[in-house]
């Protein structure tokens, strides 16, 4: 079957050969352990029980997963083994289950929950996702995804394609978004405060483009209101070579960084979560070492 998952529409048989993912249909992750630098209600006190997916349908220029979204380091598993992840990440006394950069692996992961929770998963299960996705897949997770966790990383669709070469990024992330807040309703959270259902989306703010991070957090939060939370990161980190991206080679300020979070507040904004600036450190990046692979 030819792959068309995300908008990207390679078509191509990854069966017999890699798409514009950079991965077959074959599972392949890099880690599988709790981590502890999500959103507060993702992460809480036991940590998120977070699985890196090789490949990406995006490609950033700035990535800073690139050993396992650009160059595809990681170890092929079945869905079968998949299932066991998930259940030892809920042994662990994971909060969740925290699917990075899974797009690609839909048809599989949906196949995994569904063994998982035959078994005993209970946990909820997130989504992470670049937000660079068709409807239709968002549509198929449909009772088995609990929360979203979308970034929306472009207004502009000159930005989106000169970063990570999708023009048509901020209308197919808007529609992306609006499947998922129709999908899960309004955030849910449990008794400790940790989300049980619902949408967060991520704003990366990038050096030298405050000015469209606000636009994103305007959009957001006239079209949802205290619907979704509004996750505003200040980890922006270049660990690649970005010598054509000059414009970006360097850490955001913390006068940029305030100043988002300054209009947002002005906006009415309440229900979000804001960044130290310690984060924006390559300390910060999960070892990608197979970890409970």
């Amino acid at each position: 079957m030819l792959c068309n998952l995300c908008p990207r529409n390679c078509n191509t048989d990854r069966d017999k050969a890699v798409g514009y993912c950079r991965m077959t249909n074959t599972l392949k992750i890099s880690r599988a352990a709790l981590h502890h630098w999500e959103e507060p209600c993702i992460s809480a006190e036991n940590g998120s029980g977070t699985v890196f997916f090789s490949g990406c349908n995006m490609g950033c220029v700035y990535c800073q997963n690139q050993d396992i979204s650009h160059e595809g380091f990681g170890k092929e598993i079945t869905i079968e083994r998949l299932a066991e992840i998930f259940l030892e990440l809920q042994q662990k006394n994971a909060h969740n289950i925290n699917l990075v950069t899974p797009t690609h692996y839909a048809p599989q992961i949906t196949d995994a929950v569904k063994l998982a929770r035959e078994n005993g998963l209970s946990i909820p299960v997130v989504y992470n996702t670049s937000g660079y996705e068709k409807t239709e897949n968002i549509e198929s997770l449909e009772g088995v995804v609990d929360v979203y966790l979308p970034d929306f990383k472009y207004i502009s669709s000159d930005t989106a394609q000169r970063y990570s070469f999708c023009a048509d990024y901020p209308q197919v992330v808007k529609n992306a978004i609006d499947t998922m807040v129709k999908q899960t309703g309004p955030c849910v959270f449990d008794h400790d405060g940790i989300i049980q259902k619902g949408t967060i989306v991520r704003v990366l703010v990038l050096p030298g483009y405050a000015g469209e991070a606000k636009k994103i957090i305007e959009y957001l939060y006239t079209t949802y209101g205290d619907d979704i939370f509004i996750s505003i990161m200040s980890q922006y980190t270049p660990c690649t070579d970005l010598e054509k991206y000059p414009e970006i080679n360097r850490r955001l300020t913390q006068q940029e960084y305030d100043d988002v979070i300054d209009f947002a507040v002005e906006l009415g904004l309440e229900n979000g979560f804001v960044q130290e600036g310690e984060s924006a450190s390559e300390s910060f990046i999960p070892p990608f070492n197979l970890e409970g692979v």
